[in-house]
């Protein structure tokens, strides 16, 4: 995560560099340093230094880095021949690298060349199964492809081997909600949950998974989850908020005939007040046009 000094420093670096006042190399390492991808500032102050000579020759070893990252930045920017440029010079300078070969295989998803980038990358593989990146872009040619299914078998493989990897489990629970798998998408939540409980968002997005699964009992764990994002959040989140109304309502109505003790059916009308409550006084604050609206909403909501 990038700091709000690495932020500013970087905004300042690349106003000098904009405005003439040099600091291009500086900027360009401040860039890899916090694995940003600002594609077109790398294209163009990475080219300006690569097509000098003496200030190419200046960078020592750092030359074949440069080469890299502005191959990556031409690949985003769709300056394909610029990209080609630059690979071939690394691989005349390290014939065989697995490295550059990544960098081959990214040529040809940019070129649109999906079967033989997968090849690239099934035959990279083959040399170095623990290669996450390799991985990566396998899913992602899947889903570019418009194949759901193969990317999520290929992610469920790779996190055989990477189990800590969050963002995998985040991406596997947002394909299997594209497939309203949601018992599935629910199992990835609450891997994320289990491994970084303090993430808002982690907690949310299962309550949102309970919720449309349905069913009393889903929908009281649910009610749970969205009350654990709003205290996450120091009762900031509307969403959960919003969600925690909606399934007061949705319990209160499954409930009836249920016995009157049971708590977790009987606090439905007591939290659904408070949440709307709550709701009530953020758009009263935020959006005051449509107070009136919401407020008509949560009334129809039945308790």
């Amino acid at each position: 995560m990038v700091t709000k000094t690495e932020e500013r420093e970087l905004n300042q670096l690349e106003i000098q560099v904009e405005n003439g006042g040099g600091g291009a190399w500086e900027y360009l390492c401040l860039v890899r340093k916090l694995k940003l991808r600002r594609s077109e500032e790398v294209l163009k102050h990475g080219s300006s230094i690569l097509n000098d000579p003496r200030k190419r020759s200046a960078l020592g070893p750092d030359e074949w880095t440069l080469y890299e990252q502005v191959a990556i930045a031409a690949m985003d920017c769709q300056c394909l021949d610029v990209a080609q440029k630059c690979i071939k010079v690394l691989q005349k300078k390290f014939p065989g690298s697995k490295r550059v070969g990544r960098l081959e295989a990214l040529l040809l998803e940019s070129k649109g060349l999906w079967g033989e980038a997968e090849e690239a990358y099934s035959s990279l593989l083959e040399d170095n199964p623990l290669d996450q990146a390799i991985h990566k872009r396998r899913v992602a040619i899947s889903k570019a492809l418009g194949k759901p299914s193969i990317a999520i078998e290929l992610l469920n493989k790779y996190l055989e081997l990477f189990m800590a990897d969050h963002d995998a489990w985040r991406e596997l629970a947002e394909l299997y909600l594209s497939l309203q798998m949601y018992k599935q998408a629910a199992f990835c939540y609450e891997e994320l949950i289990l491994s970084q409980p303090n993430v808002p968002l982690y907690h949310l997005a299962y309550a949102d998974v309970l919720y449309t699964i349905g069913g009393i009992e889903n929908l009281i764990s649910a009610r749970k989850y969205y009350a654990a994002t709003i205290d996450l959040t120091g009762g900031k989140n509307t969403r959960a908020l919003l969600g925690i109304c909606l399934c007061a309502s949705a319990i209160a109505q499954l409930s009836k005939g249920r016995n009157k003790e049971d708590k977790d059916a009987t606090a439905a009308p007591e939290l659904h007040s408070l949440a709307a409550a709550a709701v009530e006084n953020e758009y009263k604050q935020k959006v005051p046009a449509k107070l009136q609206l919401i407020s008509s909403v949560l009334r129809s909501l039945k308790i």
